[in-house]
């Protein structure tokens, strides 16, 4: 079920209105002025593994002034992340920034959400409102439905910006919990044509996170709930980009990259099916068409499942087959396994 909200424009992407949900990250670290070119190529690799917003928390002008170097560097929507200080949020919009996150409430003098609603209006730049669970009102940190008192903080924030006449917001609401995060974001659906930003915060470690991420969002998406979305990790943004890919690949029913199947391995293995993936993870995942790769450990399991993938590569005994589209293509010794996948893989 798709999305009926309203569309949101962030950079080249159009967010809400059924279209697909793009999936985000958050850089890991402050910015540095020695590092932005570093920071630029690790960009265009989360680009390449999926992702389509990458959001920088932006505490003081020196990070603005940074983010707005960076942004002239790559294609990629570049989001600010404020808080409190209304002139970072306005600094910001100097660049090509396309999104602010800011909440109205903690900005302070009304007259300075209208300066930077004002500001986001003439320069076309969306604003997202983020509230999540452990930050909430002290007026609301008592409501016994924490769901309820997200929603109740989300839609103050929408009313100041509706009070500006100030269309173009995302809203997310964020809990740390499954069924607060899903509750929370089914209530304010069914009140409002917002578009949505989905997932769980603090999420944890990349087992449990992705766990409770999936749970959740999966269940939203299921219910046409849900236009970008987040995995928030205790871990690296490339994992949180190429889970929350797969997220969304599920959820739609539709790949736009590149499908891992591999085997756990066990003692029959031939192969090191693990280090392998490793090594050539980011390089499939960066495929941008919905190819299946399957990575196998023995001659059990091994053959049936690289026959069905568009290329796969198994252990069989002291050597390494690698299939193309059903057919044996090549058996190799175990050291020369990587050339010869990749000789392989390149033809596809």
């Amino acid at each position: 079920m798709a999305s009926n909200t309203r569309i949101v424009k962030v950079g080249n992407l159009f967010v809400g209105g059924g279209h697909r949900p793009p999936v985000q990250t958050m850089w890991k670290e402050p910015l540095r002025a020695d590092s932005l070119r570093a920071v630029a190529d690790r960009a265009r690799l989360l680009s390449g593994l999926g992702c389509g917003i990458l959001r920088f928390s932006t505490p003081d002008m020196e990070q603005a002034e940074l983010l707005g170097a960076l942004a002239g560097m790559v294609d990629m929507p570049l989001v600010a992340d404020v808080h409190f200080d209304w002139r970072i949020a306005l600094r910001c919009m100097d660049f090509p920034i396309a999104k602010i996150r800011v909440n109205p409430g903690n900005l302070g003098e009304p007259w300075k959400l209208r300066e930077v609603a004002a500001k986001a209006s003439d320069k076309g730049v969306p604003i997202r409102i983020g509230v999540n669970a452990g930050s909430l009102p002290l007026d609301l940190q008592h409501e016994p439905d924490r769901a309820v008192a997200i929603v109740a903080a989300a839609e103050r924030e929408v009313a100041a910006l509706d009070e500006l006449g100030f269309r173009a917001v995302i809203v997310s609401m964020k809990a740390s919990g499954v069924e607060e995060t899903v509750r929370a974001n089914r209530l304010f659906a069914g009140r409002h044509d917002i578009p949505l930003h989905i997932g769980v915060t603090e999420a944890g470690p990349l087992v449990q996170g992705c766990v409770r991420s999936a749970v959740a969002m999966y269940a939203l998406l299921a219910d046409g709930i849900g236009d970008t979305l987040r995995v928030s990790l205790s871990d690296e943004p490339e994992n949180e980009v190429i889970a929350g890919a797969e997220i969304v690949a599920l959820a739609t029913g539709t790949r736009q990259g590149a499908d891992i199947v591999s085997c756990p391995r066990c003692g029959r293995a031939g192969f090191d099916t693990h280090a392998f993936t490793e090594r050539w993870r980011d390089r499939i995942y960066s495929i941008r068409k919905p190819i299946t790769v399957a990575v196998m450990g023995c001659i059990v399991n091994g053959p049936g499942e690289a026959r069905h993938a568009d290329i796969g590569i198994t252990g069989a005994g002291d050597k390494v087959i690698v299939f193309r589209k059903g057919e044996i293509a090549r058996t190799c010794a175990p050291e020369d396994a990587d050339t010869v996948f990749g000789e392989e893989l390149s033809r596809l």
